[in-house]
């Protein structure tokens, strides 16, 4: 559970909604609830391992380039 409270008495409404925004965003929430809006037909077997593969040599080539500081 997210909780925000007010610090100040002083504190605009303003801050107090820019700071539920920020919590909102870094908890995950959001992209969540978004991809639980519409019904997705579950991955077959290979797709999963073709993804998988897939990812990992995106992850391989990154990295590869962060060491050499082409990145």
């Amino acid at each position: 559970m997210i909780q925000v409270t007010r610090k100040d008495s002083q504190e605009a409404d303003e801050n107090l909604i820019r700071r539920f925004n920020r919590k909102m965003l870094q908890s995950g929430i959001i992209p969540r609830v978004k991809a639980l809006q519409y019904f997705t037909k579950p991955l077959s077997k290979r797709d999963r391992r073709e993804r998988a593969i897939i990812r990992r040599a995106r992850k391989a080539d990154k990295l590869k380039r962060i060491r050499l500081g082409i990145r």
